[in-house]
């Protein structure tokens, strides 16, 4: 595949990981960005990086006079939210999150997935878990096709960090809001990447969304699957497991999903912070 490295390198894919906007701004952000430092000065792996950017798309969308819809954790998309979502995505937050990288080291490229790395199409209506029986048309959302993985090792092997932020380019030139959980437990499986990791300001998997003292520290693929039937996990965290399935079912190695500032922790201990999760 694309993402191979000179003979010093052989065969050393990079670690994906993927940023939520909860965490994406202020303390958390600069936790991030420090964190990640640290990941690429210790040498260890190599990074692709991939970011949403709902939370500040909502509160966007609000100044705006629109009203915001999700349906199991996963954006409605119109007109009016798509340019939102490029604004926000494509801008403030990807803008934002370089330039702490930067700041700590890490020699991050700002990218947009529409420009034809994230190649799409519109996603037909879909029964979702979370969002009842019947099939949700959610717009001018995208489902990921290919990745130009070509370009993304071009930069990756001239030694920088892509930060790709999710939207999708389809054949037709439309530009496509993608879930940021997609994208990223997708491009994990194209590069074979030994680990994906999904940073949230939950931190994990609990049992009691509410109670931080619940964390699972570990879950087989067959325990996901049983948490997202039973309704036990709910919002944001439903996607984020089933594209975790979806990773592993690809043959990537394990996936973290992990608070603030435990990336490094996650990848030199596996399980000892947030979730840790393997196929069986």
């Amino acid at each position: 595949m694309a993402l191979t490295a000179g003979a010093a390198d052989s065969g050393r894919a990079p670690v994906v990981v993927k940023l939520g906007g909860d965490v994406l701004e202020g303390p958390a952000l600069a936790l991030c960005a420090a964190d990640l430092g640290e990941v690429w000065k210790s040498g260890r792996h190599r990074l692709l990086v991939v970011h949403g950017g709902g939370p500040q798309a909502t509160r966007l969308s609000e100044r705006l006079g629109m009203t915001p819809r999700l349906v199991a954790g996963r954006r409605v998309t119109d007109q009016q939210t798509l340019d939102v979502m490029k604004m926000i995505v494509s801008g403030q937050v990807n803008v934002d999150l370089v330039a702490a990288m930067r700041a700590h080291g890490v020699p991050a490229l700002g990218l947009s997935g529409a420009s034809g790395i994230v190649r799409s199409r519109r996603r037909p209506p879909t029964v979702v878990a979370g969002g009842g029986d019947l099939p949700i048309d959610f717009g001018l959302v995208g489902v990921v096709e290919a990745f130009d993985l070509s370009l993304l090792g071009l930069l990756v092997n001239a030694g920088f960090c892509p930060v790709l932020g999710c939207l999708g380019l389809a054949p037709s030139g439309v530009v496509l809001n993608i879930n940021a959980d997609t994208v990223a437990s997708q491009l994990a499986a194209a590069v074979g990447a030994p680990a994906l990791v999904a940073v949230t300001a939950v931190g994990g998997v609990r049992r009691d969304r509410n109670d931080p003292t619940t964390r699972m520290d570990r879950l087989t693929a067959a325990e996901a699957r049983a948490a997202l039937d039973s309704g036990a996990v709910q919002g944001g965290m439903i996607p984020k497991l089933q594209e975790a399935l979806s990773s592993l079912d690809a043959g990537v190695g394990m996936v973290h999903i992990v608070a603030p500032g435990e990336i490094g922790t996650a990848l030199t201990a596996p399980g000892s912070v947030g979730t840790l999760l393997v196929l069986d």
